[in-house]
């Protein structure tokens, strides 16, 4: 095979693979993401390759099973939480915010009240902080926080639009931050490019 063959099949096959594979053509650059990390950002950990999507059901408010894959081709902001939570009651004004601001086909805040959260204690909670651009998800029984690795509240996962972890924050953090919605805006431009 001549040089110029084997450099033209490498091209096509690129494209074919970036065609295949949308997700993969849309990978944000992790080492610029890293770059924008200050303030609370500072604890953003991104993972080195993405982690293998999770499919460990959950429930919205109704009480029904949803699963990462029902917001495939979005990245998600996943948030454990839990009402007696008291870090957690000082972020969430700062989720519902993101959610108000970047909220839409690209990008999706998903809080998860994790272990005994009663509907009732999950709406005062939601009241009292002021959250209304949020969607009550719980995880009852801590099976998808068990399978995520989560080990102490509120814990935070950045989900590229195949459901797989590329990021993890621990603790509380202001999610409305400049630096915050600077990372936010980089996925968003990532996912529709």
């Amino acid at each position: 095979m001549t040089l110029k063959k084997a450099l033209a099949a490498a091209v096509l096959y690129a494209a074919g693979a970036t065609i295949a594979n949308p997700v993969l053509a849309d990978r944000p650059d992790i080492a610029a993401l890293s770059e924008m990390r200050g303030g609370d950002m500072k604890k953003l950990a991104f993972s080195e390759a993405p982690v293998k999507r999770v499919d460990t059901p959950f429930q919205n408010e109704e009480g029904e099973a949803v699963t990462f894959k029902d917001f495939e081709g979005k990245y998600l902001l996943v948030n454990f939480w839990a009402t007696w939570c008291a870090p957690c009651r000082h972020e969430m004004p700062t989720l519902d915010a993101l959610q108000e601001a970047f909220g839409g086909d690209d990008f999706e805040v998903v809080t998860i009240a994790t272990g005994h959260n009663p509907l009732p204690a999950i709406h005062s909670f939601f009241e009292e902080a002021g959250v209304t651009n949020i969607a009550i998800y719980r995880d009852p029984k801590q099976r998808l926080a068990r399978e995520m690795t989560v080990f102490g509240l509120p814990m935070t996962m950045i989900l590229n639009p195949a459901g797989e972890e590329i990021a993890r924050l621990r603790g509380d953090a202001d999610w409305f931050s400049t630096e915050a919605q600077e990372i936010i805006k980089a996925l968003i431009a990532a996912n529709g490019a």
